[in-house]
């Protein structure tokens, strides 16, 4: 278990209830009490209260206050313990950042998205920012040397807080968010809305590799779900992820939108059921060493432009606690898993190629997808007929796409799979040959290889940001439709929105 030295800690009553108040860091100016929510600012000696804060939106994380682990940085091995809690929101969805104090008398920030972390520290650049007008999604930016895609811009707002923090932004005043990625799995966060810019910079991480201790315990986590009446047949519907912005009815398949909460006046769209999933909703599989359930089904459409002909496949999505979601894509030509990115690959200036992570990718295949039919839920707010533009990358090591919409960016990679590994994950060997596609060799970057043959990965990316909900889902055109997952909006998970 990670251990701090015993350093100075500053308790004081709190000024609205009297209940003790600590602060375990000397660079933590603010403080929520823990009995009666107070928000409290330290000076010097004396504590202020200067408001009260929200509920904090109950997210499932298995992260809580206290619990510690370890993080190499620059070379050295740092034990660091949770020690604050701010929860954010877009028009597209919720996202945490937990405060760590690490060992060294530093604070970092672990942010956390629907299963996916990023590990980020307080940069310094040497450069001026650009202009944030400049900073479009899709833009490739240079800073300090280093060049950048923009892979969001856009207002966010303080929902609540919990602990100690070093930052306050004011709750429910929206301030302008950048999110820059990196071809090398770099994330660059700048938050506009202050002076001058807060800039954060760090990359993905896995729950496992910082060896946590103090997590909630999920066996004795209370499984509740929320039910209500669909508004278009009545039948009960059951929402079993707490951050699902979409279900569809079991009874009749109504698309039902929850992003105004299970309460609220509820919108739902009919539609038919032109498939049906081969993997019920439900089932339990492992794949890649992890356990995932499939929460969400989706068939999208895609058509190259100049060409009549459209090509289909599906999409399952896949979630678990500590990975957060990903996709296993089943196309005429083959089964795919794939998962958002963190960082952003380097195109080309001719779009030829993409370069992420050392490896060089040949585009396969661009096209438009549109999703047709949808299943279960989701952490966007998925409407039928969402459009995505999309070009596939690929190379000998695996595939990455790239969706953009109006308002994001989203990478997303991933492997191929044999139809055998996938009957097996799921317990279907009796469905084997139902299951049963074309098990191509390695990948082959050549060209004149139409995608629409491979059809092999697809993620889904939302981007929701109006009730018409323009984005989300989809990829990857043709051979190896590999698109990108991430939450409801953010792009490739963890980051700072």
């Amino acid at each position: 278990m990670a251990t701090v030295p015993t350093q100075r800690t500053y308790t004081a009553p709190c000024p609205g209830c009297g209940a003790p108040v600590e602060f375990k860091s000397a660079q933590s100016a603010y403080a929520i009490c823990p009995y009666c929510q107070s928000t409290v600012v330290r000076s010097g000696e004396v504590l202020s209260r200067i408001g009260k804060m929200a509920e904090l939106f109950d997210d499932h994380s298995p992260l809580q206050l206290m619990a510690s682990g370890r993080i190499t940085l620059d070379g050295k091995d740092l034990p660091f313990t949770l020690i604050g809690r701010l929860q954010y929101k877009t028009e597209a969805g919720i996202w945490t950042e937990w405060i760590a104090f690490l060992q060294d008398g530093e604070l970092a920030t672990l942010s956390e998205d629907n299963g996916a972390y990023v590990f980020t520290r307080s940069a310094t650049l040497s450069q001026a920012l650009p202009d944030a007008r400049s900073l479009r999604p899709g833009a490739s930016v240079s800073i300090d040397g280093k060049p950048w895609s923009v892979a969001f811009s856009g207002q966010a707002q303080l929902l609540s807080a919990q602990g100690e923090l070093p930052k306050l932004p004011p709750l429910g005043e929206p301030f302008d968010l950048i999110e820059l990625r990196s071809s090398d799995g770099e994330v660059l966060s700048i938050d506009a809305g202050r002076q001058p810019p807060g800039v954060d910079r760090g990359r993905a991480v896995l729950l496992e590799d910082l060896k946590l201790q103090g997590l909630k315990d999920a066996s004795a986590k209370e499984e509740k779900g929320r039910q209500f009446s669909c508004p278009n047949c009545g039948a009960p519907v059951q929402v079993k992820l707490q951050n699902s912005k979409s279900i569809t009815c079991p009874s009749c398949k109504s698309i039902i939108a929850l992003d105004k909460g299970v309460g609220a006046e509820l919108a739902f769209a009919e539609q038919d059921e032109p498939v049906r999933p081969i993997i019920a909703l439900g089932s339990k599989g492992q794949l890649q060493g992890v356990h995932w359930q499939v929460v969400g089904f989706q068939h999208r459409m895609g058509q190259e432009p100049g060409d009549d002909e459209q090509f289909g496949w599906s999409e399952y999505l896949l979630f678990n606690q500590k990975r957060g979601f990903a996709f296993l894509v089943d196309s005429s030509d083959g089964w795919s898993m794939v998962s958002p990115t963190t960082g952003a690959p380097q195109i080309t200036s001719n779009g030829r190629t993409a370069k992420y992570l050392g490896t060089t990718y040949q585009l396969q295949s661009a096209y438009e997808a549109e999703t047709t039919y949808v299943l279960g839920e989701f952490y966007w707010k998925v409407v039928r007929g969402q459009r995505t533009k999309n070009r596939d990358f690929v190379s000998s090591k695996g595939l990455l796409s790239l969706e953009k919409t109006a308002s994001e960016v989203t990478w997303s990679a991933g492997d191929k799979l044999s139809s055998d590994t996938v009957a097996k994950a799921f317990g279907l060997t009796d469905k084997a040959q139902l299951l049963k596609r074309d098990d191509p060799g390695p990948f082959v970057a050549a060209k004149g290889v139409a995608f629409k043959t491979w059809l092999v990965m697809a993620i889904i990316f939302f981007v929701a940001i109006s009730s018409a909900l323009s984005d989300c889902s989809g990829q990857s055109g043709g051979a190896n439709r590999t698109s990108g997952g991430s939450y409801g909006g953010f792009s490739t998970g963890g980051g700072h929105k």
